[in-house]
C-alpha cells in the first residue's frame, strides 16, 4: 500500500501535512511517496522520525489555494497535484490524499484518471456524525451547478460507497430540499425527485437543512454549491459550540466542576464535532482513489485521510463504484 500525500497542499503546507503523513505511516507501515518542493519536504523532516518507507517524488510548482482550478493546471503542468495523480495513473500509488485547492484536485483527477463509465460528473463525499450514526452528504463543493441525473448519479455513487466503505445496510438517500412535500423545490429538484423516486434506491423523499443530522436519511443529496454551504456552516457551528462550552466551563465553578467530573464525556465531545475525525473526503467518480481534505486540516486530520484511503482501498469501494454504475445504466 503506497499513498501520494500532496505535500505542497494546504494552509499549513508542507510542515503539517508533512507532520500527518508521518503519522500514518509510523503507527501502520503504510509506505508514503511526499509529492512536492524537494527542499521545503527535507526541511519539513528535518529532526522528526522518518520510516524508511516515506520517499520525496520532487516538482517544482504547486497549485496555490486562491487559484483558479483549470487555469491553474493548464499553467502548472508540473504541479504537485498533477505529479500525485500520475503517480496513481501510473500504478506507482495506490491513492491520492490533498489538503490543497479541492477544484484543483478533482479536476487533475478527472484529467489524469478519467470518469468510471456512467458517471457524468464525479462529486465529493462527505461523512458527517449523524444522531444515529454517519451521514453522508454529496456533493460539497465539486459541481456547483447540476441537472437533475446528476443528483442521481451522485446518489447510486454515494449507495456503493455507504456500503462498501461504512458497512450501511441498505441506506436511506435523502434529497435536501426546501420543504418535505413532493412538489416542493424549483424545477431541478422536483425533476430529480422523480428519478430518485424510480431509481431503486431506498429513496425516502425531501429532507429539510434541519433534518440532515438526524439520521433520518443516511445519504443526503445536493449540488455543490448548497453542500459547500451547509459543511462549512456546520463547521462553524461546531467551532461556535466548542468555543462557548470552553468558555462556560473556565469561567464558572459548576462549570469547573462538570469539566473535572465529565472530562472523558466533553472530550467524546469535542471530537464528535470535529472534521479532522474522518480527515478528508472521497472523490467519487474518478477512475482511482482520490482524497480531498479541509485546507486548515491539522496533522491528524491529514492523517486520518491516509486512513481512510487505506480503507477506500482496502475494501475495494472503487470496485463496487464501477459495479453500481453498470447496474444503473444496465
Amino acid at each position: 500500500m503506497l499513498v501520494a500525500v500532496d505535500a505542497m497542499g494546504g494552509d499549513n503546507a508542507p510542515d503539517v501535512v508533512v507532520q500527518g503523513a508521518l503519522q500514518a505511516s509510523i503507527e501502520t507501515g503504510i509506505d508514503i511517496a511526499l509529492v512536492g518542493d524537494e527542499k521545503a519536504i527535507s526541511a519539513a523532516l528535518k529532526g522528526r522520525r522518518v520510516p524508511g518507507n516515506v520517499s520525496i517524488h520532487h516538482c517544482d510548482e504547486a497549485v496555490l489555494m486562491g487559484e483558479a482550478p483549470l487555469k491553474a493546471l493548464r499553467n502548472k503542468r508540473g504541479s504537485s497535484i498533477m505529479k500525485a495523480f500520475d503517480l496513481l495513473k501510473t500504478g506507482k500509488v495506490d491513492a491520492v490524499v490533498s489538503a490543497g485547492n479541492s477544484g484543483a484536485t478533482m479536476a487533475a483527477g478527472i484529467l489524469k484518471l478519467g470518469k468510471i463509465e456512467g458517471v457524468e460528473r464525479p462529486a465529493i463525499a462527505c461523512i458527517m456524525p449523524g444522531e444515529k450514526g454517519s451521514v453522508i452528504i454529496i456533493d460539497v463543493g465539486g459541481n456547483v451547478d447540476c441537472r437533475p441525473v446528476h443528483l442521481l448519479q451522485f446518489g447510486v455513487m454515494a449507495n456503493a460507497f455507504a456500503l462498501s466503505y461504512l458497512g450501511m445496510q441498505a441506506p436511506t438517500v435523502g434529497l435536501l430540499n426546501i420543504g418535505r412535500e413532493e412538489g416542493k423545490g424549483n424545477e431541478q429538484i422536483r425533476s430529480a425527485y422523480n428519478l430518485l423516486r424510480d431509481s431503486g434506491l431506498h429513496f425516502i423523499g425531501n429532507v429539510e437543512g434541519g433534518d440532515i443530522l438526524s439520521g433520518e436519511s443516511q445519504i443526503v443529496l445536493c449540488d455543490g454549491l448548497i453542500g459547500n454551504i451547509v459543511l462549512k456552516m456546520a463547521e462553524g457551528i461546531a467551532e461556535s459550540i466548542s468555543i462557548k462550552l470552553k468558555r462556560e466551563i473556565k469561567t464558572s465553578i459548576p462549570g469547573r466542576a462538570a469539566a473535572i467530573i465529565g472530562r472523558s464525556f466533553f472530550r467524546r465531545f469535542e471530537r464528535s464535532l470535529d472534521y479532522a475525525e474522518w480527515g478528508g473526503a472521497p472523490i467519487l467518480g474518478i477512475k482511482g482513489v482520490g482524497i480531498v481534505c479541509h485546507g486548515r486540516s491539522s496533522a491528524r486530520a491529514i492523517r486520518n485521510a491516509v486512513m481512510m484511503a487505506v480503507t477506500f482501498v482496502e475494501n475495494h469501494v472503487q470496485d463496487r463504484l464501477c459495479e453500481q454504475m453498470v447496474k444503473f445504466h444496465a
